[in-house]
């Protein structure tokens, strides 16, 4: 079976990832370190996001866009390394989890930062909203899941936003980028809300009927 040049390549990223991974579990580096620097890294992002303005909003915003990418290699090797490194806690997933919402934060704080200096009221409030309905996004989950097990359902989760905010900063189309955010991201939090009403709901209702 001939092998296609995009599976190719994927196969060596993946190759090159795992000696990454393998290095670094070797130097018995914490993951929690990998994962602050994630959010180190974000910040930098942020604060290009903050200083952008005039002519210098498009390349800004493209710096940025590289930062946030450059982010992922910590959110793609933290959690690997410490499976590889047998160094997995129950702190780590709480202290991974805690650090991604200061890192979704602090790239919506620098674009409300990009829209208060250059007096644009509206997009500050929607950004506002992008960055309420995100956070609401992961609470959601967490909050259900204590409850009913698990709650997978709806689109708009972590990833998916940061996708979003990279080709928003890409190809200079935040605005519209944080339509769609703020827009799947309630819709989750509203599918969300509903599905673990029905599971409580199915769980609260006492069974019928009585034992033969």
């Amino acid at each position: 079976m001939r092998m296609s040049w995009t599976s190719a390549v994927g196969r060596a990223c993946g190759v090159l990832l795992d000696a990454i991974v393998r290095l670094l579990a070797l130097t018995r580096i914490n993951p929690n370190f990998l994962t602050l620097m994630g959010l180190v890294v974000n910040t930098y992002a942020a604060f290009l996001f903050g200083k952008a303005g005039g002519d210098d909003q498009r390349r800004m915003f493209f710096y940025a866009g590289l930062v946030i990418i450059g982010s992922g290699f910590f959110d793609l090797v933290d959690g690997r390394v410490a499976r590889a490194s047998n160094q997995v806690t129950r702190f780590g997933g709480f202290f991974d989890s805690v650090v991604d919402r200061y890192s979704d934060a602090s790239l919506f704080f620098g674009l409300l930062v990009f829209y208060a200096r250059g007096n644009r009221f509206f997009y500050v409030v929607l950004t506002a909203l992008v960055m309420i309905s995100a956070i609401m996004v992961s609470y959601a989950r967490a909050r259900a899941e204590s409850l009913i097990g698990t709650c997978r359902v709806g689109f708009m989760e972590r990833p998916e936003r940061l996708v979003l905010v990279i080709i928003g900063a890409l190809f200079n189309v935040m605005a519209p980028v944080l339509w769609v955010i703020a827009v799947l991201s309630t819709i989750t939090v509203i599918h969300r809300i509903h599905y673990t009403w029905q599971r409580t709901n199915a769980m609260d209702t006492p069974a019928t009927g009585r034992a033969a």
